[in-house]
């Protein structure tokens, strides 16, 4: 089956710690990823504790979750997740970078599937990046209301 892909970018006034700290906590998630996750928390922690390699977190809203396992954690720097449920995709895997960039945080955010179903590709990379296309955008702006 083939794979598809996409990314979006977003640039923060906030510094990349400062928006790595908000992309790592999932139960932070309900403050600013905007309507589709108005619930969210650990459903196991990882390495480093609670966010590291290995957390499973539980994002959405009642009836409908996503559970997303952490694969790589480099504060402040990267962030790589995959989805084990919640949409019709599998082998998803996302990369959340952060760079420096004129005193703030250039964020690109980059996903990679493939459909469950057959002829779906196109509109489900669709979909996703008009999803992350908010989370970036909202993280973004979150990271600058909210930094120190």
């Amino acid at each position: 089956m083939a794979e598809y892909a996409f990314f979006v970018e977003a640039t923060s006034t906030a510094s990349p710690d400062e928006v790595f700290a908000l992309l790592a906590d999932a139960p932070g998630w309900k403050d600013w990823a905007g309507p589709l996750i108005r619930e969210a928390h650990w459903d196991r922690e990882g390495q480093p504790p609670p966010g590291g390699v290995g957390a499973i977190r539980r994002l959405g809203s009642k009836p409908f979750y996503g559970r997303e396992e952490i694969v790589q954690y480099d504060p402040p720097h990267r962030l790589s997740y995959t989805i084990l449920s919640g949409q019709p995709v599998r082998n998803y895997r996302a990369d959340v970078e952060l760079t420096p960039s004129g005193g703030g945080t250039h964020i690109r955010w980059a996903g990679r599937f493939e459909p469950k179903v057959p002829g779906t590709g196109s509109l489900m990379r669709w979909y996703l990046g008009r999803i992350v296309g908010g989370f970036t955008r909202r993280l973004a702006a979150y990271a600058e209301r909210e930094k120190g």
